[in-house]
């Protein structure tokens, strides 16, 4: 005869208050990401849980404190698939990368998790489309994770295009980084604009065109240079 199955025991302290920020910032991710950060309170969020405002602040020193943490739960992982995306093209290319390679390595697996993950991971999406369009806070935040990473994609794009005016390389990358944002923000435009070919939450489609437009965009402002520089 099978043993009863043994019952759980209560959630020890430590459990509860993981199970408790958690529910803060999953419901803070949501609101922030169809809000902004200005559109939500402290106290929209506690609405959004049944609670008094008053536990989010204690475990939260404002509003603030609480977007940091909802930003940065998600970013080491962001960061560390970039990273290995990196890692792994470097290695592969050695001393020959191509422009199309390199932004492959960069975006592909950022696309996967928004593929392939929850409603939250694309919640973030949109913050982080948030935090890369915004001066002086938004930019000591890319500054703090992600301009490392810029900065490594940009040298093996140099390698891809030698003799690239260092300039054009990173104005080709702002342009992707906005488009690329453009794309996280879910805005709906496309939906609309296309009558329904197109969905702005459709990642995999995304993914299937980007790099490949993205790519095309470099080669052309650096052919052109190396016709104006021949005409010359």
């Amino acid at each position: 005869m099978a043993s009863p199955p043994k019952k759980r025991g209560r959630r020890t302290r430590a459990e509860q208050r993981a199970a408790t920020i958690k529910q803060i910032l999953d419901t803070s991710e949501d609101l922030f990401a169809q809000l902004g950060y200005f559109g939500v309170t402290i106290k929209d969020v506690a609405d959004g849980m049944g609670i008094h405002p008053a536990l989010i602040h204690y475990y939260f020193d404002g509003k603030k404190a609480l977007f940091d943490a909802v930003f940065e739960r998600r970013m080491d992982y962001a960061v560390e698939t970039r990273t290995a995306g990196l890692d792994e093209y470097e290695a592969e290319a050695g001393d020959h990368p191509t422009v199309e390679g390199a932004l492959r390595a960069y975006y592909d697996g950022a696309f996967d998790v928004y593929i392939n993950g929850d409603e939250g991971w694309r919640n973030f999406g949109r913050i982080f489309a948030q935090v890369n369009n915004a001066p002086g806070y938004g930019a000591e935040m890319m500054e703090t994770y992600f301009d490392p990473l810029v900065l490594r994609l940009v040298e093996l794009l140099a390698k891809a295009l030698p003799d690239a005016p260092p300039e054009d390389l990173f104005w080709s990358f702002q342009f992707t980084s906005g488009a690329y944002s453009l794309i996280l923000s879910r805005t709906g435009r496309i939906d609309r604009l296309s009558r329904g070919l197109c969905a702005s939450d459709d990642f995999q489609a995304v993914r299937e065109r980007f790099v490949t437009f993205m790519a095309g965009g470099f080669n052309a402002v650096y052919n052109r240079r190396l016709s104006e520089r021949d005409a010359g």
